[in-house]
């Protein structure tokens, strides 16, 4: 046995392994509720810093995964609350359901705390862009946690380190496209003040993690904004958004966000990221809700139903790049039913290749629930190896 899979690594390391995209993508997966049941490690630490009153600051996240999964590649979808910076926690309402549905899709979820204050009330603009800031160092840091974990703890989370979503609710959306669009320090504003408590660093900060990349496959924002839609670059982030016409909080369009009233900053609303990311050619995804208000996915079902979908339905194609578009609602609990014509094509990328082989090494002696017996014999074999190898460099039929 040790001589064959000597020979196995020894031919696979003799060819260029290609991108691996799309690996668990079955039609199903990442896409609709698979999973019945979901676990939740809470307060698993990630980082820490200082906070805009001087203290020092521990940031955690609740990472959720499917009961039962053996797939050991998996995207992570980090989830940022909302609150205004001022309020709001990991275990919030506006994020704990769609962190549970997304697990029950096959993703590893982490619902991030961060840095929450705004010190000037007296200049609520500046407070507020800093705030943003911190909220994004703190969320950068927490994507390079999973890399870090991947790369040095034997990928603790099971999670494929290519494929890593950013998303959020309100300030969490925030935090999602300005982590995603701001990537220049000529585009931060000349008020916000990189020397003020928490902001060494510069965009990427000190939260953690140092030395592993912040990038990001893909973004979602529920009802956020961005401060000036000409951050926006060709070529950035892909984006899917939802929000409703009559937010009275974070403008739909180009407007005042407002606390209690309060005029506080023009910003870019979630129509006006949209017709930049449509005229740059950028991936998106925008779905409105006519005469809704604030966060709606918070107090109805059929809004978060929809919001859900919307969300799930892009992400998912961004993480399995064959999957068809969908930019609007559908039943997440109705998945189709799936015929395999190319058992061999694991990572569903559609040719044969050593990703397939690895992806069969990586779950060798699996007895259930495996993803990888390509011959349906029950368990994960050298029989597998050796079907992929029979059709190995070959096209999945159409």
């Amino acid at each position: 046995m040790r001589i064959f899979f000597f020979v196995i690594l020894t031919a696979l390391f003799s060819i260029n392994l290609p991108a691996q995209t799309g690996a668990g993508c079955d039609g199903a997966r990442y896409r609709y509720r698979i999973f019945d049941d979901i676990s939740v490690d809470y307060d698993i630490p990630y980082g820490s810093n200082i906070s805009a009153d001087g203290n020092n600051i521990s940031l955690v996240m609740d990472i959720y995964q499917p009961v039962g999964d053996v797939v050991n590649n998996r995207p992570v979808v980090l989830v940022a609350h909302g609150g205004f910076f001022l309020a709001g926690s990991n275990d919030g309402s506006d994020v704990v359901p769609l962190c549970e549905d997304l697990a029950r899709m096959g993703y590893v979820v982490a619902s991030i705390s961060y840095r929450l204050g705004i010190d000037n009330f007296f200049d609520l603009e500046s407070s507020l862009q800093e705030a943003v800031m911190r909220g994004v160092q703190d969320a950068k840091a927490a994507v390079r946690y999973f890399r870090k974990s991947y790369e040095i703890d034997g990928n603790t989370w099971g999670i494929d380190p290519e494929r890593i979503v950013l998303g959020g609710s309100s300030a969490g959306g925030f935090i999602a496209v300005h982590a995603a669009y701001v990537d220049d320090l000529a585009e931060i504003p000349s008020t916000l003040d990189f020397n003020s408590n928490g902001l060494s660093g510069g965009i990427e900060g000190d939260s953690g993690s140092p030395g592993y990349s912040s990038e990001l496959l893909s973004i979602f924002n529920i009802s956020g904004a961005i401060g000036d839609d000409a951050w926006i670059s060709a070529g950035n982030t892909p984006v899917v958004s939802t929000h409703g016409t009559n937010d009275g909080t974070v403008p739909f369009g180009t407007g005042y966000v407002q606390l209690l009233g309060i005029n506080v900053s023009i910003v870019d609303g979630s129509e006006i990221i949209h017709n930049r990311t449509d005229l740059l050619g950028i991936d998106n995804c925008f779905h409105e809700f006519p005469g809704a208000g604030h966060t709606p996915h918070q107090s109805s079902t059929q809004y978060y139903d929809t919001t859900r979908a919307v969300t799930v339905g892009f992400t998912s194609r961004q993480v399995c790049p064959l999957y068809p578009p969908i930019c609007g609602w559908y039943d997440v609990d109705s998945p189709p039913t799936i015929v395999n014509t190319c058992p061999a094509d694991i990572v569903a990328d559609g040719v044969i290749t050593v990703a397939d082989i690895l992806e069969i090494l990586g779950q060798f002696g699996c007895e259930f629930n495996c993803f990888a017996d390509v011959d349906a014999d029950g368990a994960v074999t050298v029989s597998d190896v050796l079907f992929v190898l029979a059709v190995f460099g070959e096209p999945c039929p159409n």
